[in-house]
C-alpha cells in the first residue's frame, strides 16, 4: 500500500467508501452486514486505513453499520470520515443534532475527518449563511477534539467552489473532489484542482472509477487498450495530484 502523510498521520492512498455497500434483496437501506464486515476486514488486512461514510448513505444505515464493524478494531488503527448533509435544506439548522447522532451511530468517539457534504449550486447559500452556524459549530467541535480535521466535498461548478473558499478557505484542511479520466474535463476537475492548489488545500479523490463505470470499457476499447496502458494513463492523471487519499 502507498501512504501519504497528512499532519503526521499516514493515510492509505486508497480509501474505503461506504456509499455502495452490499445490500439485501436490492434494498439500499438493508446492508448485508456480514458481507460488509468481510470487506472491511480485507481492506484493513491489505493496508487500507481510511474509511469514508456520510449521514445520507444507505438511508442513514451506512454510518451505523460501518461504525459497528470498525468497533471490532483498535480505534488507532483506522481513520473515520463522515459528512454533514447541508445539501438538504431541512438540516440547515440541525448541525448540532445531526453531529451528536452521527457520534452515536458510529460509536467512534470522534471523527478523524469531517466534511461539509456536496457543496454545489443548490446549497451554497445555506453553507454561506452565518445564521445557520454550520461552520462555526463544527469549528468548535474541532477545538474540543471531536473533529480532528475539517474539510468539504464538492460537485459544484468552479465558481461555486470559489465562492465557498472565499468565505471558508482558511478553515478547510482538505477537499474531496470527483476526479477521473472523464471528469478531468467533463466536470472541469482540472480547473478545480488548480483552485485548491492556490489555497494550499490538499485533494482527496472520490469516484476515481466513476462508481465502477470506468472499469467496464466498451468492447472495441478493450481490444485496443492493454491493462498496463490503462494503468499508466491513470497514474499519469492522478499521481501528480499529491496528496491523494
Amino acid at each position: 500500500m502507498i501512504y501519504h502523510t497528512f499532519h503526521g498521520d499516514k493515510l492509505s492512498a486508497l480509501g474505503f467508501g461506504a456509499m455502495r455497500l452490499p445490500v439485501i434483496d436490492g434494498d439500499d437501506a438493508r446492508i448485508d452486514e456480514a458481507a460488509a464486515a468481510e470487506m472491511v476486514s480485507y481492506a484493513l488486512s491489505h493496508g487500507i486505513n481510511y474509511f469514508d461514510t456520510a449521514w445520507a448513505y444507505h438511508g442513514g444505515n451506512s454510518e451505523r453499520v460501518l461504525g459497528k464493524i470498525l468497533q471490532q478494531y483498535p480505534r488507532e488503527t483506522y481513520f473515520l470520515s463522515t459528512k454533514f448533509p447541508g445539501f438538504n435544506p431541512l438540516y440547515a439548522d440541525k448541525v448540532e443534532e445531526i453531529f451528536e447522532e452521527q457520534l452515536k451511530r458510529t460509536g467512534a468517539g470522534y471523527f478523524d475527518f469531517y466534511l461539509l457534504h456536496n457543496v454545489l449550486e443548490a446549497d451554497i447559500d445555506t453553507y454561506l449563511n452565518p445564521k445557520h452556524r454550520i461552520v462555526a459549530y463544527l469549528k468548535k467541535q474541532k477545538e474540543l477534539g471531536r473533529i480532528r480535521h475539517l474539510g468539504f466535498s464538492a460537485h459544484g461548478s468552479l465558481n461555486t467552489i470559489r465562492r465557498f473558499l472565499e468565505v471558508y478557505g482558511r478553515d478547510m484542511e482538505f477537499c474531496q473532489l470527483q476526479v477521473n479520466w472523464v471528469d478531468w474535463s467533463y466536470q472541469g476537475a482540472e480547473e478545480k484542482v488548480e483552485l485548491l492548489r492556490s489555497y494550499g488545500i490538499p485533494l482527496w479523490v472520490m469516484e476515481p472509477m466513476r462508481g465502477g463505470k470506468l472499469s467496464r470499457l466498451p468492447e472495441e476499447m478493450e481490444k485496443k487498450a492493454s491493462d498496463a496502458s490503462s494503468g499508466r494513463k491513470y497514474c499519469r492523471l492522478v499521481f501528480p495530484l499529491h496528496p491523494v487519499a
